[in-house]
């Protein structure tokens, strides 16, 4: 049970790829304007990253070295494939808005990273759980970042939601501010800024953490009294 929780964590948070690994990052910067954008994205990137860990633990045995990057290329190329007719079945709209970053999930080095540094030397469940965790944790910080260019780059949340989950969403939009426009934030540099800020969000809440586990750990110090005269 603690690999598992190791997993989890290392994948949310102490290890996540794209604000600690910093991998993944040119459609983190690139389709994050907006929620559904990023959110589509993520779940795309989370198809992938699952479904490759697991191949590749299934066949962790049976693949020689010298062929075993080609060999985890294909198979994580065969996982964009299916992520790709999926989204032109269902999301078609949003999957021609997204364009080239579907099958650019191929050359993605966080789930690469992982089959070759993970799931090659483990088993499948804890494979499945890493690749689960990981993809998570990126998904995360796309819609994360999505949701701040959105609201202080458009001024809404939400908006084109029924892109990706059908007419059930098309009155999800939430207009925060009204007839507003901030168009660095909607721009590539203002990705970059936008991530840079939730990088520094998390190493503040990292030494806030450490500083509270190290007062936690150290031991009381005892005080000495001094007692003066005579003691009858």
């Amino acid at each position: 049970m603690s690999q598992f929780n190791e997993l989890t964590r290392n994948g949310l948070w102490s290890n996540n790829p794209a604000l600690v690994q910093l991998l993944g990052l040119c459609p983190l910067l690139a389709v994050t304007s907006t929620v559904v954008n990023a959110l589509g994205l993520g779940l795309a990137t989370l198809l992938v990253m699952v479904g490759a860990n697991v191949s590749v633990s299934l066949i962790r045995h049976h693949v020689p070295a010298s062929v075993r990057l080609p060999a985890f290329v294909m198979i994580i190329a065969a996982f964009v494939t299916c992520a790709e007719l999926l989204m032109q079945a269902y999301t078609f709209r949003l999957y021609q808005i997204l364009g080239i970053f579907i099958p650019l999930i191929v050359t993605n080095c966080a789930i690469l990273g992982r089959a070759d540094a993970f799931a090659a030397k483990n088993p499948l469940l804890p494979a499945a759980t890493d690749g689960l965790m990981m993809g998570l944790g990126f998904a995360a910080v796309l819609v994360v970042l999505g949701a701040v260019r959105e609201l202080f780059g458009q001024g809404t949340l939400f908006a084109g939601m029924d892109l990706l989950l059908g007419p059930v969403a098309t009155d999800w939009q939430v207009t925060v501010f009204a007839d507003y426009s901030f168009l660095f934030l909607v721009l590539p540099p203002g990705a970059f800024f936008a991530t840079g800020l939730l990088i520094a969000a998390k190493n503040v809440i990292d030494d806030r953490l450490e500083r509270r586990r190290q007062q936690a750990t150290q031991p009381k110090e005892s005080r000495r009294v001094r007692v003066t005269g005579i003691i009858r």
